[in-house]
Parts: C-alpha cells; structure tokens; sequence
C-alpha cells in the first residue's frame, strides 16, 4: 500500500515525466472547466431564496416582512429574491460581496441575532450597513430593475414625480436615500439618529408602528409596483 502512494505520489509531482504535453494540457484545460463550473454553481446557489432564508434568523424576520410588501407578490408576477437587493449582479463586485458577508456566518455561529430580541436590539445597527453600502454604490441593486430612463413619470403620484424629476436625475439622491424600508420595516431610530437625507420619513416608534396619521415617502411608494 505504502509503495503504491509513493508510485502516485511521483506521477503527482512530477506528471511531465509521466505524460505527454498535450494530453497535460487538455487534462489541465478539462479540470479548469469542471472547477469553474462547480465553483459557479456553488455561487449560484448560495444566491437563492431558499438558501438566503435556511436559517431562522432571517425566515422569522426579514423574510416574513418582505412577503407582505410590493416587492414580494404584485399584480404583474415579478418578484425580487434577496439576492436582487442584496448581492450585485456584476462577478467581480459580486464575490467582494460574497467575501464581505461571510462574517454572517461568525454571527451564525455565536448567535449574534438568534432571537427576535437580539434581532431588533440590533436592527438599526444592520440597516445603517445596508444604507450605507446602497449609498455608496449608487444604489446599484435598485438600478438593475429601475432606470430613470424607463420611468413613465405621469403615472406616478405627484410628489412621486417632483422627487424623480429633481433628485433623481440631477443625481443629487440616490433611490435609498427616499426609500429605507420599502422592503423591510424601518428600525426604530432614537430622536436625532435619523439619516439626515431623508427628510420626510416618519420615524417608527419603539414597537415599530407609525402614527396612524403620517404616511412616509417609503411607505407611499410600496404602493405601487
């Protein structure tokens, strides 16, 4: 047995010695098709809803919001999966993305949010790192799936219109800035932690209700596909 790993052993180490160049060079060219295609797939799935919402902490939270919004069922049959709003579509921002979240599974392991109290405690502490990554890169996942360019501004309320045609065009906001919560519910936001750009969002209160007699920007705009 131990003379038989050696004999392996030496073709491994030295395989010019053992087989021709060409047939290395298809061997070599094949395995890189195999590992890319398996690389990929593995990304692929980890993209999915199913694998975004395995675990209890974003089933029983996020997940629960975001199937009674606009985003999640609407009149024309589309809906936007996690990985829509929260993984680039571009390969090589996607896997910095990939590489960013993998600290979600150091807070998997020690339970950093494995109750619903864990979670709202803290909640504002996640979507300031959602809002700022959104804002930063011009709300890139937003844009996948709406263009300014595409909008039919008469279809929209008026405000609605006043905001896309002075803030969005100038590029002077960006969609997160008028829309934190459209597919989640905005965290409670103590009195002078509120993002200074969005004038106009009521402010949840601690048991994430909103007066009855305000309605914000984001929860308007949920309205509409």
């Amino acid at each position: 047995m131990l003379k038989r790993v050696k004999q392996y052993w030496n073709v491994i180490s030295r395989p010019s010695v053992h087989f021709s160049l060409g047939f290395l060079t298809l061997g070599g060219f094949i395995g890189g098709i195999v590992f890319w295609g398996g690389f990929n797939t593995a990304m692929e799935a980890t993209n999915t809803e199913a694998f975004c919402t395995g675990c209890h902490e974003m089933r029983d939270n996020v997940f629960a919001e975001l199937k009674t919004t606009i985003h999640y069922t609407n009149r024309s049959g589309v809906r936007a999966v996690c990985s829509d709003c929260h993984v680039p579509h571009e390969w090589t921002d996607k896997m910095a993305r990939k590489m960013q979240a993998s600290k979600e599974v150091w807070g998997k392991i020690f339970g950093t949010i494995d109750t619903q109290e864990k979670f709202r405690d803290m909640r504002l502490e996640l979507a300031k790192h959602e809002w700022s990554r959104l804002k930063a890169n011009d709300s890139l996942e937003c844009r996948n799936c709406h263009q300014y360019a595409s909008m039919d501004l008469t279809r929209q309320s008026v405000r609605a219109q006043s905001m896309h045609s002075t803030y969005l065009l100038s590029k002077e906001k960006t969609c997160i800035d008028c829309h934190k919560g459209i597919a989640h519910r905005l965290p409670h936001i103590p009195p002078g932690e509120g993002p200074s750009d969005t004038p106009g969002q009521v402010v949840p209160q601690p048991d994430g209700s909103r007066p009855a007699a305000l309605t914000p920007v984001v929860a308007a705009s949920a309205s509409r596909p």
